[in-house]
């Protein structure tokens, strides 16, 4: 499969400020689970940034995406305020940009049904995602979960978005959304912006039980994964049982030392220093005594945001009122792009 053309693999502050005022940002977060210092790192911190760098900037909580996998409709509803508290406490500000929930705007279903139309399932089978996950429910996945990479698509292009901030494992995903954007406008005209990525330049976060693997919410070694709510003593005691190696200094090389190039990734990501300086400044420490450093690190980063993640669930009425006020506003955008879909496909 091709590469995506056009990829951004760095964005800094200032280099968008001058932008024509036509470029839109649209990206989505699934309500699944509290989200942990992947996210925050991978995808939030991004955004807050790009909500000052372009004009035109949409973010969604993306449950439609969620049903994928089965959820308890009380479960489901609380996530999504809860993912909306933890968004606001991060830095996400509704007055520079939409944050709204997905299920709040059906054309994103809607136009999923036009553009899987359009989309065959050899190209969907191709996905990675569609293998792993199939298999993990014993090959009865759903067709939701086999469409889903559709839905995607619809996410972007109902807003005519120009860029999309992703991770590299879901490269794969917009490209799928700058092929189908590409085959409708063959078909239909001229319509869609072919989307680019972003490309997030933090380096991943890893578990701290497997350095081999991602962080991630549905990681069964709960120790593995530190969540931007855990407490302090949570913290403290999944950096004490973090997966290192026999060799006590503190030095960076992911390939033979995962485990401990994992913490000077995550205490270079919390301090804003570069992983150089992170182990110019550990020489002469052991492993264990730098856990106890990284810990407290990521406590100091992230205490102020558990704090104001806890009152913002209090006040559940804000939070409906900023999910309707966004959608709201994503609605106008989306329903005024639609009708002309609905045009170009002949419905009207």
């Amino acid at each position: 499969m091709a590469a995506p053309c056009g990829v951004i693999r760095a964005l800094h502050r200032g280099t968008l400020t001058q932008n024509s005022g036509m470029d839109r940002i649209f990206s989505g977060i699934q309500p699944t689970g509290k989200l942990h210092l992947g996210n925050y790192f991978g995808a939030i911190q991004n955004w807050v940034r790009l909500q000052e760098e372009y004009n035109s900037v949409l973010y969604s909580i993306v449950d439609l995406h969620a049903l994928t996998i089965p959820r308890e409709p009380a479960v489901l509803r609380q996530s999504v305020l809860d993912t909306t508290a933890t968004l606001l406490a991060c830095g996400i500000n509704p007055e520079k940009c939409l944050l709204f929930q997905q299920s709040q705007v059906p054309e994103h279903a809607e136009l999923g049904w036009i553009l899987g139309c359009l989309t065959s399932m050899p190209r969907i089978q191709s996905f990675p995602q569609w293998k792993v996950k199939n298999a993990s429910q014993n090959s009865e996945g759903t067709v939701g979960l086999f469409t889903y990479p559709v839905l995607q698509a619809a996410d972007i292009l109902l807003y005519k978005s120009t860029h999309v901030p992703v991770g590299e494992d879901q490269v794969l995903h917009l490209e799928l959304a700058r092929d189908i954007a590409q085959h409708f406008n063959k078909k239909y005209g001229n319509f869609f912006p072919v989307p680019k990525a972003i490309l997030s330049t933090t380096k991943k976060i890893k578990s701290l039980r497997d350095p081999t693997a991602k962080m991630s919410k549905s990681d069964p070694q709960k120790l593995g994964t530190l969540n931007i709510t855990d407490s302090p003593e949570e913290i403290v005691l999944k950096f004490r049982k973090a997966v290192t190696d026999f060799t006590s200094e503190v030095t960076y090389d992911p390939d033979s030392r995962p485990g401990v190039s994992n913490l000077v990734t995550i205490h270079a990501a919390v301090t804003g220093l570069s992983i150089k300086e992170v182990v110019h400044q550990c020489i002469g420490l052991d492993t264990a005594h730098y856990k106890g450093i990284v810990a407290e690190a990521v406590i100091q980063k992230f205490a102020p945001i558990g704090n104001e993640i806890k009152r913002l669930q209090e006040d559940k009425s804000h939070l409906e009122k900023v999910l309707q006020a966004g959608a709201e506003k994503a609605k106008e955008l989306a329903s005024l792009v639609y009708q002309e879909i609905r045009r170009l496909v002949g419905f009207q």
